[in-house]
This record gives C-alpha cells, structure tokens and sequence, in this order.
C-alpha cells in the first residue's frame, strides 16, 4: 500500500488498508460541493496572492487551473483517482497535475478544517436561499385556495371529532402561518452561513498575514471573519439551525399530507386530487391513491431523524475539529433534498385541488356543531357558562336518542334537557362561524383581514 498521493501521507509508511480506505472516504457525498470549493479556492489563492503570501504567478496559474477543474467537473470529463479520499483532496490533486508546484501552494495558510466548513457553509447557504421561493410557492398555493374558499364550510376536528364548523379558507390559513415560523427558522440558518470560518486553519489560526476580510467579502460571507477559530472548525450551528428547519417544515407538511389523505377518502370525499398528484393500484383498478399527502407524511420522521442524527454527533464532542464531523453532510445533504422533493410535489398537489364544497357543506348540516353556540347564547341570557355546558349535554345526548341533529330539536327535548321556554339561537353553520368575530376567529370579516395580512406576509419572504 502506498500514500496514494493524499494530503496527508508523508507521515505515514504505508498508506491505509482497504477497509479503512472504505469508512475514510466521503467522495460519493460531498462531490457535489465542488462549485464551492473551487470557488472558496480561488478567493484562497488571489488573497494569498495579493497578500505576497504566495508569487503572483502561482497564484495566477492557481487560477487558471482551478477554473478548468471547474470545466471538467461540469462537463463531467474530471477523473476521479483512487486517492481522493473526499472533494477537496480531488481538486488539489488534478490542480497539482495541471499547474505543479503552484498547484501545491494551494493550501498554504489553510486546513481542510477550515476548507471544509466554508464550503458547506457555501453549499448551504446558497440550497437554503433557493429554498424560499419553494416555501413562497407552497404558501401562494393555499392563499389562492384559501381565496376561492372563503364562503366554504366544513367541521371543524378536535380528536378527530367533529367539533365546530369553520371557514376552509381559515383552515387553510392555518397551514401558511405554519410556513411562516418555517421560512423565519430557515432565514436564522441562512444567517448563520454568513460569517466565515476560512482563515482559522487547524484549530489556532494560521501564520501567515492573511486578508480574511477580503476572503469573507469575495465570498458573500457578510457577518465577516468568524471571531474564534476553535469554534469555527468545530461549530455545526448553522447545519443544526437547518435541519431544525428541515425538521419542523416536515412535520406541519406531514401534517398536510395526513389532512388531505382522510379529506381525499371516499368516506369523506372532501377533496378531490389531480391526477398528476395520485397514482393507481397495480391490482384494484378503481383506485386513485393520494400517495404524494401519504409520502408528504412518510419523511417528516426522516427529517427529524436527521436532526437528532446530527445533534448526536455533535453532542459531547471535544474542541476542535473531530472525523466525527465528516458524518455532518450525509445529514444534512438528505434533509436538503427532501425539503427539494417535498415543497414543488405539495404545491402541485394544493393547487391542483378541487375541494367539495357540496361534502363539505353536508358534513356541518344536521349534527351538533352548533351546540357551543347554543351553551354561550345561554350565557348572554344570565346562565353560568357550567350551567349551560351541562344543558346543552343533556340536549344532545336527547336529541340523539330521537336521531334528529340540534337544529330538529322539539318540544320534547327541550322539556328533557331543562330548556324549555327558552328563545333559541339560530343553529346553523353560518351562524355558528359568525359568531366567532374576534381577530383570528372564523366570521367573515375576520377570514379576510386574515387573508389580506397572510398574503402580505408571505409576500415579505
């Protein structure tokens, strides 16, 4: 076995066996990193440059040649070698072939410590920035559902019991404001990514007159230099700050998907889903199954195990940089792609939607929806509210006995439940949700304010 040509074989006999080799590697995830690495690169070699730090033709040659790896891997004609270990080993190898000597002055005043954390620093920032307008999409979808629904009743479910009736523009309002705590988590991770480890070496800074301004600068990193540069080696706050994101995203996603897989049931039929966003079964030919909601409800404990995943490398390790940390971006790299998968296939699926109206408006017809109305409708009369909960209960447990809905309630139950002679409401789904006019309540009036400050939001992002 021989060093096979990697960055750090010199103190070594005889290079690692197979086995470790295999474990040691991650260049089958964090390839994809190599725009920012040739770009956090470049920055690295003009400052050492500009700083006299390097010549100024190696640095120039640095630059060229980094600039044709940049070719090669987008053009997918860069060769992989046995010893690239990882991304960043890979380019300083083909750099070193095209450019010699001035190739392996690259990584003078540098550790792959640093270079690591900035370049998924980088990656990160620039999939968290692209994911905004993804969020924004999602939440343009239910607005304009939300929009077209506001005189659209359905039940209203606390247990998975009917409970009240609500607008289902509210209802779908309730999943924007959702997206609004989310896209504020994601913008405390994308300000997370903008101070920048480059500069901190090892662990101790480097010792060399460097410019970390003008690397920071070039680099979009507008918080600056990062202040210490143990943290910044051994920090993963900001993929945390991400994946907590990621985490909560899918779970109010999930949460989406279980609400319109029980809408999208033939016993409830409240929504129907495009077929671009179901699929069939291979044996039942009938079937038109909601898998995008089920699949939307399948990944948040994916999401969230990327959390945990991370948090648990992390937690308890020593200062600085530990191998441990290598495991940092199988995490964060799935919860990025999942939240890509996740948000266009949910937006798709919202406004590709037609809910039903006419199920929605039998389901809050001829039940008991009505019945908190009816106990405060009491309290207006001088009843306390205890007194008129338990009334009320005895009205309905009567009218259930005679299979009639609140509004059909007669002469008889009234005289079972201890409310006869007293002047009733009306009971009906309209009244019911009129009643409700406080800000962020379900009377129309309420639903379009809500509406109008939901779409300036989001408009915000």
């Amino acid at each position: 076995m021989s060093s096979g040509g990697r960055l750090w074989g010199g103190r070594f006999a005889e290079g690692p066996a197979d086995a470790f080799d295999r474990l040691n590697s991650s260049l089958a995830v964090d390839r994809r990193m190599w725009p920012q690495d040739v770009r956090a690169s470049r920055a690295h070699a003009r400052m050492l440059g500009a700083q006299g730090i390097i010549p100024a033709a190696d640095a120039a040659a640095i630059d060229a040649g980094l600039a044709r790896i940049a070719e090669e891997l987008a053009s997918g004609e860069f060769a992989f070698a046995p010893g690239d270990e990882d991304i960043h080993t890979a380019v300083e190898r083909r750099l070193t072939e095209l450019a010699g000597d001035a190739g392996r002055r690259l990584h003078t005043a540098r550790s792959r410590n640093d270079q690591v954390i900035t370049d998924t620093l980088l990656h990160l920032r620039e999939a968290a920035e692209a994911q905004v307008a993804g969020l924004r999409a999602l939440a343009d979808a239910l607005l304009a559902q939300a929009e077209a629904h506001v005189d659209t009743l359905l039940p209203g479910y606390t247990h998975s019991q009917r409970a009240q009736p609500v607008r289902l523009a509210h209802h779908l309002l309730a999943y924007v404001w959702m997206l609004d705590r989310d896209r504020t988590r994601l913008g405390h991770a994308i300000a997370a990514t903008r101070t920048s480890p480059l500069g901190s070496g090892a662990l101790s800074g480097v010792g060399f007159p460097i410019d970390r301004d003008a690397t920071a600068a070039e680099l979009g990193f507008t918080a600056g230099p990062s202040p210490n540069s143990l943290d910044a080696v051994g920090s993963r706050d900001a993929l945390i700050d991400y994946l907590h994101f990621a985490a909560q995203l899918g779970v109010h996603l999930s949460r989406l998907g279980a609400e319109i897989v029980a809408w999208a049931s033939d016993e409830t039929g409240f929504v129907e889903l495009d077929d671009a966003f179901t699929s069939g079964s291979s044996m039942l030919p009938q079937k038109k199954n909601p898998d995008a909601a089920e699949l939307a409800r399948a990944k948040a404990p994916r999401l969230t195990a990327d959390l945990a995943g991370l948090l648990g490398v992390a937690a308890g390790l020593p200062l600085a940089y530990n191998k441990d940390l290598q495991e940092d971006k199988e995490y964060l790299f799935d919860a990025i792609d999942t939240v890509d998968l996740l948000l266009p296939a949910l937006t798709g699926m919202i406004a590709g939607a037609t809910f039903r109206a006419d199920r929605m408006r039998a389901a809050v017809t001829g039940g008991f929806l009505a019945a908190t109305d009816l106990a405060d409708h009491l309290v207006t009369l001088g009843w306390p509210f205890r007194r008129a909960h338990e009334a009320v209960g005895r009205l309905v447990r009567a009218c259930i006995d005679a299979g009639i809905g609140l509004e059909q309630a007669g002469p008889a139950e009234f005289a079972a439940s201890g409310l006869d002679g007293v002047a009733m409401p009306p009971l009906t789904a309209e009244a019911s949700v009129e009643a409700k006019r406080a800000p962020g309540g379900t009377a129309r009036a309420a639903v379009t304010e809500q509406l109008a400050a939901a779409r300036a939001r989001v408009a915000s992002w």
